[in-house]
C-alpha cells in the first residue's frame, strides 16, 4: 500500500513514484491492483444523532465518509517520453495555474530527473463507492449535523459537512428521492 496522488485520464488513472519505491515487484507482478481513496470523513458523536424529543445520550455514535476503490489493470511505464506525458497531465489537474516549467526529456528541470521515476497506468476496470452521510435520516436532521460539523471544524468536518450538503441540495427528502428514482426506473422499463 502507498499513498499517492493520482490523476483521473480519461479510463485511466496515471502515478508517478520513485523508481526506489518497494511497490515495484508487486506492481509487476500483479494483473490487477487497487486503488482506494478515502475523504471527507468525519465523527459524528452521539448527541447528533439522538432522536427528536428523546435524550441526547441515547444517539447512536457514526462516521460520514467517502470511500472508492478502483480495480484497475497496472501497465508500468520506463519510457522517457510516456514518463513525461504522465508528469504533464498531473502537473495540469494539480497545478491548473501553471507557473512551471515544461516537462521534456533532456531539459531541465524535469529532464535530468526522470530517471529516477517510473509512471504507472492504471486502466480501469470496476469501480466500487460508498458514500456515508445519514441520507435516510430526515433534511432538518441532515441540516442540523452539517451546522454542527462547520461549527466544530475538526479535521475533516468542514469536507464532510459540503459533501453533505452537497448530497441533501441533490437528494433532498430520501423518501421522496428513493420514490422518483423507482418512477424513473419503472418508466425506463416499460420504455425497453
Amino acid at each position: 500500500m502507498v499513498p499517492t496522488h493520482f490523476t483521473i485520464a480519461g479510463d485511466e488513472l496515471l502515478i508517478h513514484l520513485a523508481r526506489p519505491n518497494p511497490v515495484w515487484p508487486h506492481l509487476e507482478a500483479a494483473a490487477e491492483v487497487r486503488l482506494a481513496m478515502i475523504g471527507d470523513c468525519a465523527y459524528i458523536p452521539t448527541y447528533w444523532r439522538a432522536k427528536a424529543g428523546g435524550p441526547d445520550e441515547d444517539g447512536v455514535p457514526t462516521s460520514y465518509y467517502t470511500a472508492v476503490q478502483f480495480l484497475c489493470r497496472p501497465t508500468i511505464v520506463d519510457d522517457p517520453q510516456g514518463k513525461t506525458e504522465i508528469l504533464t497531465a498531473q502537473l495540469a489537474d494539480f497545478q491548473p495555474e501553471g507557473r512551471h516549467a515544461t516537462v521534456a526529456v533532456g531539459e531541465a528541470p524535469y529532464g535530468r530527473m526522470l530517471p529516477g521515476i517510473r509512471g504507472i497506468r492504471l486502466a480501469v476496470l470496476r469501480v466500487d463507492a460508498k458514500f456515508k452521510y445519514d441520507d435516510h435520516n430526515p433534511v432538518e436532521h441532515r441540516q442540523r449535523v452539517i451546522n454542527d460539523l462547520y461549527e466544530r471544524d475538526h479535521g475533516l468536518d468542514s469536507g464532510a459537512a459540503t459533501q453533505q450538503q452537497r448530497r441533501l441540495a441533490e437528494i433532498g427528502n430520501w423518501q421522496t428521492y428513493r420514490h422518483r428514482s423507482r418512477q424513473n426506473a419503472t418508466a425506463g422499463r416499460t420504455a425497453w
